[in-house]
């Protein structure tokens, strides 16, 4: 497949900080690559560099195999989208779409194509003749997304735009920004630090942090095999489980339990050593089945919350706090003392010391 975006030992220093460190990056066109982390990552940052928003202090981007490092915004073929919406608010919604089409002289029967052909694939025809500040905060986001849309380019950035949205409104514009994908094909490259946004959008999820993609992968590839600690526990709601454990001789020792490392699908590798194991909480099995799992033991109960399709349940095993997902009806109450286990085969091994996948 074609590449859409390349970027080659990326670095952008303010004095002494790194705030990109020689990152390399290939974007295939037509894909939807998710930049995401915490605060501080990196990933806006990476995104405006893409943009020409900021420029970097060394390395090299390409935009369709054009070396556009050092290009005006403008020049670059790009469309961008922002957290806020920077809408003109003595404009129409219409007057909005095709204020950047007029401005670059753009033939006023090509404006008016492209600001219905926007309207149309958003839903917001209806729409062209109000300003802003009729409009709702999804409705506004989608005139933001119109807005690049119009441009006709091949590449859409996403940097949060939903983020100032409330939980409803996000979750049904995360289905039309997928649906808008899925109908246009182009290169969307989207800036989030909401998992579950990267889960349901990427076609490759990047995780970074300090600078760094710490893993580039499918969503599932990143949910069941992370590269590493901080990328497990990074994603899941609620994160996955880690306990010290000891491997030696094909045994596991997880406190004063022992179990054969048959089942781990790299046992074959595992040296004796120090790691973390983890177990994500929907891979717990509870009651009389936790009998036949790899490893089992009784925990307390400590905290319920009901969350409907699922119940979430906060426990404690030898001194340390588990989590654990449970079918919604279950009947569980703090206190409680129950049955669990899990088998080897779901769980992750991480060095202990570099924290890398096992």
């Amino acid at each position: 497949m074609n590449k859409s975006i390349s970027i080659r030992e990326l670095k952008l220093n303010y004095g002494n900080i790194e705030v990109l460190k020689n990152l390399d990056l290939d974007i295939s066109e037509g894909e939807f690559l998710v930049l995401l982390g915490s605060s501080g990552c990196g990933k806006s940052t990476l995104l405006n560099c893409i943009a020409g928003l900021i420029e970097p202090t060394d390395g090299q981007i390409f935009i369709n195999g054009r070396n556009v490092t050092w290009e005006e915004p403008s020049k670059r073929g790009i469309g961008m989208v922002f957290q806020s919406y920077a809408l003109y608010p003595q404009m129409t919604v219409a007057g909005n779409l095709s204020f950047g089409l007029k401005n670059a002289g753009v033939a006023k029967h090509i404006i008016d194509e492209r600001v219905n052909s926007a309207a149309s694939v958003l839903q917001i025809q209806s729409l062209l003749g109000r300003k802003p500040s009729a409009l709702s905060g999804g409705q506004r986001q989608r005139v933001a997304i119109g807005r690049a849309l119009v441009r006709d380019v091949d590449v859409f950035l996403f940097d949060e735009p939903l983020s100032n949205l409330d939980a409803k409104l996000r979750a049904d514009l995360r289905v039309e920004i997928k649906r808008l994908h899925q109908k246009l094909g182009n290169t969307m490259i989207y800036v989030t630090h909401d998992q579950v946004e990267a889960m349901t959008l990427a076609d490759r999820i990047a995780v970074m942090k300090g600078g760094v993609v710490m893993q580039l992968a499918s969503p599932q590839v990143i949910y069941n095999t992370p590269a590493n600690k901080y990328v497990a526990d990074f994603i899941g709601s609620p994160s996955m489980n880690f306990f010290r454990v000891t491997l030696d001789g094909g045994m596991l020792q997880f406190g004063d339990l022992r179990a054969p490392l048959d089942d781990y699908p790299f046992c074959g590798d595992l040296r004796p050593q120090d790691a973390w194991l983890g177990i994500r909480p929907e891979h717990f099995i509870f009651g009389a089945a936790s009998n036949d799992a790899d490893v089992h033991f009784n925990t307390v109960i400590e905290l319920v919350e009901p969350m409907g399709a699922d119940t979430l349940v906060w426990a404690s095993f030898s001194g340390q706090t588990l989590r654990f997902r449970m079918d919604g009806q279950a009947d569980v109450s703090p206190g409680a003392i129950i049955p669990v286990g899990f088998n080897l085969h779901r769980a992750s091994l991480f060095d202990f010391d570099s924290e890398r996948r096992l």
